[in-house]
């Protein structure tokens, strides 16, 4: 059994992780700070629509943009020697854009959840809003970031039809778990196709145990505010 997938799975799923993070949680900053409930709902609907699109469409917009011969996969290549499809990088791109969604919902819902009496004393204390964000949203929202975070993980190692798409299938380079797995069956090696199975299965577990105690301390952190 070939171990490449489970590695470049875990490294995809991690840099995916880390990449949404922040992008998810600056651009729920950005929403929930708009006045405009009309300009909300439009850029809400265009920041979930990874979400609810096919991946592969997904994947097909991906390839479509970073294409070498399109401008901004031309631009990459050009000025910095990177190509990006069937890359190592084409992998965490397409899982990058895919978990985005639900980093950013998460952390949208949680930041919403602030009391806003806090808010409010920060401001007459003299505070900056970023550094409202950094001292006051962030630690008090905080499980409900995490868990955000650890769906963005488990998505990213779930992920599969954006990745054939602009990633390819490409031992050791860009075949991840979920791709191991088609091959294996592909090619009728249904006992490999269970293995691989099973350390999908095992790692998801452990995300969803995770989002779970994330989940109990944001509930334990409201009952505490209630009190």
């Amino acid at each position: 059994m070939d171990w490449s997938p489970l590695v470049i799975s875990l490294k995809t799923a991690s840099l995916t992780m880390i990449f949404v993070f922040f992008l998810g949680l600056l651009a729920a900053q950005w929403v929930v700070n708009l006045k405009s409930e009309g300009l909300k709902i439009v850029l809400d609907g265009l920041l979930t629509l990874p979400l609810v699109l096919p991946p592969t469409v997904a994947g097909y917009f991906l390839l479509y943009l970073f294409g070498v011969k399109r401008p901004v996969g031309l631009f990459f290549l050009e000025y910095f020697g990177v190509k990006i499809p069937f890359s190592f990088g084409a992998t965490v791109l397409a899982a990058t854009v895919i978990a985005f969604p639900l980093m950013y919902r998460s952390a949208r819902g949680a930041l919403e959840q602030v009391d806003e009496n806090l808010i409010y004393a920060a401001r007459t204390l003299g505070f900056s809003e970023w550094k409202i964000f950094f001292r006051v949203a962030l630690p008090a929202c905080f499980p409900g970031i995490a868990g955000g975070a650890v769906l963005a993980f488990a998505r990213g190692l779930g992920e599969f039809g954006a990745t054939a798409m602009i990633a390819g299938n490409i031992m050791g380079k860009t075949r991840t778990l979920p791709l191991a797995v088609y091959s294996a069956v592909v090619a009728g090696d249904f006992e490999t196709a269970g293995k691989y199975v099973l350390v999908i299965v095992l790692v998801s577990f452990l995300a969803v145990v995770l989002l779970n105690y994330f989940a109990l301390r944001e509930k334990r952190n409201r009952k505490g505010k209630k009190s």
